[in-house]
């Protein structure tokens, strides 16, 4: 069975659209990949767990702040290793700057014995929605152009 994340695209409306909070995967396999690297802010959970709860809880997780702003249901997407992510959208403003994520700690580097623990998320950016469709991960692509329908904002 393919594991279930959820997630939440924060937008806000600038002239001339709607611009997304992007974030980039922290640790080293990631350091160096930019284009399609980048992800909403999201996270696995478990049967029974609700995916909007789910959602909020991961976006506090990575970024370091509650949101509590309505959601807009974007539906679900499936990413090429399978993985389905239930994504929301909340207009919400932050600054990208401030961001203060959870860590994971790995084996680095490989088969060396030594354990380091390194951001789940180590930036996060606004793009405008073109920008965006190149840096999302391919899977989500079809949830950006879901919010733009939802609200409006062209494709900026």
């Amino acid at each position: 069975m393919p594991s279930k994340s959820a997630g939440i695209i924060a937008y806000r409306m600038r002239p001339p659209g709607i611009e997304v909070l992007l974030v980039h995967p922290g640790g080293p396999f990631w350091r160096n990949k930019d284009f399609g690297a980048w992800s909403i802010p999201k996270g696995e959970y478990a049967d029974g767990q609700e995916a909007d709860a789910a959602a909020r809880r991961e976006f506090a997780e990575e970024l370091g702040t509650e949101l509590t702003a309505p959601l807009i249901e974007l539906g679900q997407v499936k990413q090429r290793g399978g993985k389905i992510v239930t994504a929301f959208a909340a207009e919400f403003d932050i600054d990208p700057h401030n961001i203060r994520s959870n860590t994971f700690e790995i084996e680095w580097p490989p088969r060396s014995g030594k354990r380091q623990s390194f951001p789940e998320v180590d930036r996060a950016e606004w793009f405008a929605l073109d920008a965006a469709r190149e840096k999302i991960n391919a899977g989500q692509r079809p949830l950006l152009d879901r919010l733009a329908q939802r609200v409006g904002g062209g494709s900026g």
